[in-house]
């Protein structure tokens, strides 16, 4: 029996099954969902998707998915993009994350000049705000899930 202690949620696990089944449909491959699923099960080391479910079923949910679309505020201007790095820190009571804005954001309030960004890095809690706080009090990061 395989053991490890950073595998993905449940609810990931579908939606990674979903998108690959949908690639190798684009590519003319058609295989049912559970297919997809005893994939994954296989590429984690199991033998199964009952082996997997089982050894992810009672984990609670991850608050963040590698790869999904996310939305928030940075610095108190909106923004929207996907999670391209994501680590689990403290047994998931924080994450490392690294965000690929949609739009480059202007991360300078000051009228004669400006610095855009359109990746951020930051370590943010379970309810998505960031640890690290602007000069008003208020989380530099807050993503929506």
């Amino acid at each position: 029996m395989t053991t490890q202690t950073h595998l993905p949620s449940r609810d990931a696990i579908k939606a990674q099954a979903k998108r690959l089944r949908k690639a190798l449909k684009a590519e003319g491959n058609f295989i049912t969902h559970s297919e997809t699923l005893e994939m994954l099960a296989h590429q984690h080391g199991f033998r199964d998707w009952n082996g997997l479910h089982a050894a992810i079923g009672n984990r609670p949910i991850e608050p963040f998915i590698l790869g999904s679309k996310v939305s928030g505020h940075y610095l108190g201007q909106p923004i929207s993009g996907e999670i391209i790095s994501l680590t689990r820190m403290n047994e998931g009571a924080r994450y490392r994350i690294s965000l690929d804005l949609d739009e480059a954001v202007d991360v300078v309030t000051f009228d004669s000049f400006s610095a855009f960004r359109k990746r951020i890095n930051a370590t943010v809690g379970r309810t998505g705000a960031s640890a690290a706080k602007t000069s008003n009090g208020k989380p530099q990061l807050f993503i929506h899930h």
